[in-house]
């Protein structure tokens, strides 16, 4: 895929951070239509406007992507309205950095799974048979998933087991539709360390491994997306740990982790974005 003009992007957490940026990449190379979803209003708003002064076709939706039930009727508005998308960013996330029996089965753990592991899915499973069909096109599906998919963390196991979970879906997806002869809809699965969005304020970085801004993510996901890249993990240092972890014993990779990379220090003076 050399361009996204002429086609439909839908790309949830849109409002903010890289789900705006992947919106104005859109805009930037013409894209028929790009959809946005979030659940924050205000800051959706403010995103369409300025989208829509840079000559963009922006058609916003408040969804909550926690609940099955705002997804299905976004969808459904989504398709009656623009039409099923061409390339989907699964980009909405949370996190929350704390041991696990301080989380609230509620507000924490079921929330966080609802968003960053039961979203991605439900939302593609939305869009994915059109995409199917549409054999005449390219068609693209960016999952977000995070380094925390491929090594574990103190202070994250719930938000690793979401991330583990979407990049287990996400990459056996790639290979369903590589076996069922649909060559024409590329799966990205995209693997990144803490990335300076707000989220992870307060969280320190790893041997070798800088705080990634939204811009440099944004563009080499981007270039993945067209690719049809399988796979994308940032940075080069996620690719040493996770060697690592498969060819040393496991109480020494817990020491190279902890002394040696930092990985197990990484979130003790986490504060994350306000609600």
């Amino acid at each position: 895929m050399q361009t996204v003009a002429d086609k439909k992007v839908l790309i949830t957490g849109a409002a903010m951070g890289m789900g705006k940026i992947y919106a104005q990449l859109s805009v930037r190379e013409g894209a028929a239509a790009v959809v946005l979803w979030d659940i924050n209003r205000d800051e959706l708003d403010k995103t369409v406007a300025e989208l829509r002064a840079a000559g963009g076709r922006v058609h916003p939706y408040v969804v909550d992507v926690s609940s099955l039930e705002a997804i299905t009727e976004a969808a459904a508005q989504v398709r009656r309205e623009v039409g099923n998308p061409d390339i989907l960013f699964n980009n909405a996330g949370v996190v929350r950095g704390k041991f696990f029996w301080e989380h609230d089965p509620v507000k924490d753990i079921a929330f966080t799974m609802s968003i960053n592991a039961m979203a991605p899915m439900y939302v593609a499973r939305e869009f994915l048979p059109a995409m199917i069909e549409n054999r005449g096109s390219e068609q693209r599906l960016v999952n977000v998933a995070s380094a925390a998919g491929l090594v574990s963390n103190p202070r994250m196991s719930v938000y690793c087991a979401s991330k583990w979970s979407c990049t287990g879906w996400s990459d056996s997806v790639r290979l369903e539709l590589e076996h069922a002869g649909h060559t024409h809809v590329r799966v990205t699965t995209v693997n990144p360390t803490y990335i300076s969005t707000g989220m992870f304020e307060g969280a320190k970085t790893m041997l070798l491994t800088p705080l990634l801004t939204p811009e440099y993510v944004t563009e080499r996901v981007w270039k993945a997306m067209k690719l049809g890249r399988p796979r994308l993990i940032m940075p080069w240092t996620v690719y040493i740990s996770n060697a690592l972890k498969g060819l040393l014993p496991i109480r020494l990779f817990d020491w190279v982790a902890h002394h040696i990379f930092g990985i197990y220090k990484t979130m003790d003076e986490f504060k994350g974005r306000p609600h």
